[in-house]
């Protein structure tokens, strides 16, 4: 018996004081609590998961100036409501393409309550490398260890605890085109969003390095610039990385639209 409800037949709650830079990714967050962003590689059962937890409390439309379609649902979870917003499947955030774009700039500037990303358990290793560019940007992460029927049947056997550890957040392993492991998917989320359950990402960038330093040095910088940005850790990585598209934006100003409407 599911404990979620993703029919929202009750009353909606009115959400104060959140990011309008989210309603200009076209995020409206008047009747919900928490928004969620759903990512993960391509091939991983990622729609398959969109479903289960949005039921028919879906619709899709465009990215706003974009033709990449954008799918959104809710569920109710606790008295709460949660908004999902299903990025696009991507296996990077080094926003090569618009795909990468869209999933990058949702979690960097919209900054949902929670990022769930959906990894293959068959392809674990691969799958890990978005999943530690999530980490860099955002604490809130649950992974959602997917498919786990399929690494069965190739006898894969997975460290679960291990893995959560590691990661410093939770994993929860799902089977979601037979609704298993989604009542837990959904309490996890829960626990995240609602501060029950601390995170502490793992970060490549170790605290004595002298790379820690400089990308310390250049977010401080970042800021006394644009004081209202969020993760210019990151930002400050991506410039030292002479990522060309962070490079321009920040020589044409289109930080300064960022920042206005943060």
């Amino acid at each position: 018996m599911t404990k979620y409800d993703n029919s929202l037949t009750s009353k909606k709650k009115k959400l104060p004081q959140k990011s309008d830079h989210l309603k200009r990714m076209g995020v409206d967050l008047g009747d919900c609590d928490f928004v969620v962003a759903l990512g993960g590689n391509p091939n991983t059962g990622k729609s398959t998961v969109f479903n289960n937890l949005t039921g028919l409390r879906q619709h899709t439309g465009n990215w706003p100036g974009k033709t990449v379609t954008r799918a959104m649902g809710a569920f109710k979870f606790g008295g709460k409501i949660f908004k999902i917003v299903d990025l696009p499947g991507t296996y990077s955030l080094l926003a090569i393409t618009e795909d990468e774009e869209i999933a990058r700039d949702f979690i960097l500037f919209g900054r949902p309550d929670v990022t769930v990303v959906v990894v293959d358990s068959t392809c674990l290793e691969r799958n890990l490398n978005l999943v530690l560019q999530v980490l860099e940007i955002t604490d809130n992460v649950v992974v959602d260890l997917n498919l786990m029927d399929e690494a069965n049947r190739h006898h894969l056997k997975i460290d679960i605890q291990k893995l959560s550890d590691i990661l410093g957040v939770p994993v929860v392993p799902t089977v979601a085109r037979y609704n298993k492991g989604m009542d837990a998917l959904i309490t996890t989320i829960n626990e995240v969003a609602t501060g029950q359950r601390e995170c502490k990402p793992y970060r490549i960038i170790t605290e004595s390095s002298e790379l820690k330093q400089a990308i310390d040095r250049l977010a401080g910088e970042i800021r006394i610039v644009y004081p209202q940005l969020s993760n210019v850790r990151w930002l400050a990585m991506r410039l030292l990385d002479g990522d060309q598209k962070m490079i321009e934006a920040f020589r044409t100003g289109a930080f300064d639209e960022i920042a206005r409407n943060l």
